[in-house]
């Protein structure tokens, strides 16, 4: 069995799905540039699992590193790709930051495994953003894509539409895009979880981040939302059960047979949604904390609603969520409080 490189392994999504490789007893190599994650990552995914992956600090935007890289490792059998910028916001403001990072990182690895004699399992971290705002709820991998509310969102539908393209053209890649909902939570361990460098553009850090007195108050975008109390609704899953949902989907390609089709998507969330309020009073029920909020202009980029229909994952990955949202949100806070030693 070749190694399994995870590029953004250190990142939220990433070190999680370290860890449940590292359990299944997979040898794993991650590559992360550590511009949204922390080398003491490392330091967790070991009090875990007892194991450190191999790690390389390099840059995938940079073509000579990634080179460099599959020189010294051809044994790769498999890769799980995180690495990208995923802010929503953030895209809007910067989007040639955001393109210039997510294809060009995505487009070098493809060339480097090309030149590698084994076929590789590749598994892409893709968003539900790809969907825009979709005219029926809940979303399945049929529903057509609408054109993408930001950058960053384009770039996931720009990445699936360049792996869909690669397999017709060449039998290099099996391949599986996985569209996430919304991630929170960590580990149940509290060894990692979510590490935000910056002001979080997530909702679930920053009402944490907002409970531990680093931010005055917590900004909703948008009450006049068409939804039943006028925010935003998100389908919430937890960070572990979307870590299992990868460990599914590499066996699935790992012991699949032969299929015309070497290219498939799965949506991974808990079909679900749950408004921002929602998860406002869920936090304040768990922590017994009162948020202070306030309700602000709407976010360019974010869409009204959305979460899955998961019926696909569920049957052809034999995966389903087990953890509620209040649990995730107990983690995420326990996390928080833990980093911010309260």
């Amino acid at each position: 069995m070749g190694k399994i490189l995870v590029t953004g392994g250190l990142g939220f999504i990433g070190s999680h799905t370290v860890v449940e490789l590292l359990n299944y007893n997979y040898e794993v190599v991650v590559i992360d540039n550590l511009s949204n994650s922390n080398i003491k990552v490392l330091d967790g995914i070991k009090a875990i699992t007892g194991k450190i992956p191999e790690f390389y600090n390099l840059d995938l935007v940079n073509k000579k590193e990634v080179q460099s890289f599959f020189k010294k490792n051809d044994n790769i059998s498999s890769v799980i790709h995180f690495a990208a910028y995923k802010a929503v916001g953030e895209s809007v403001l910067d989007p040639i930051k955001y393109y210039e990072n997510n294809l060009y990182s995505l487009i070098n690895i493809i060339k480097e495994i090309e030149k590698l004699k084994l076929k590789i399992n590749f598994i892409f971290s893709s968003s539900c953003t790809v969907y825009g705002q979709a005219d029926v709820l809940p979303v399945n991998e049929l529903t057509p894509a609408k054109p993408a509310e930001s950058p960053y969102g384009n770039t996931k539908q720009v990445c699936e539409e360049i792996l869909k393209d690669f397999s017709n053209a060449s039998e290099k890649m099996n391949i599986i895009s996985l569209r996430y909902f919304n991630p929170i939570g960590a580990h149940p361990s509290l060894h990692i979880g979510e590490l935000p460098i910056g002001k979080p553009q997530n909702l679930i850090p920053f009402i944490t981040q907002t409970a531990a007195g680093m931010h005055e108050n917590l900004m909703i975008f948008g009450n006049d939302y068409n939804t039943k109390d006028g925010t935003c609704i998100r389908d919430y899953i937890d960070v572990v059960d979307l870590s299992k949902a990868h460990v599914a989907a590499l066996k699935k390609l790992e012991f699949s047979k032969e299929s015309t089709n070497n290219y498939e998507v799965y949506n991974l969330g808990t079909g679900n949604g749950s408004s921002v309020l929602d998860v406002i009073l869920a936090f304040e029920s768990v922590s017994k904390i009162n948020l202070n909020y306030k309700i602000g202009n709407r976010r360019s980029g974010d869409v009204e609603s959305a979460y899955a229909d998961t019926a696909k994952a569920n049957k052809e990955l034999n995966w389903k969520t087990k953890i509620p949202l209040e649990e995730s949100i107990k983690n995420a806070w326990l996390w928080e409080k833990k980093n911010r030693k309260i």
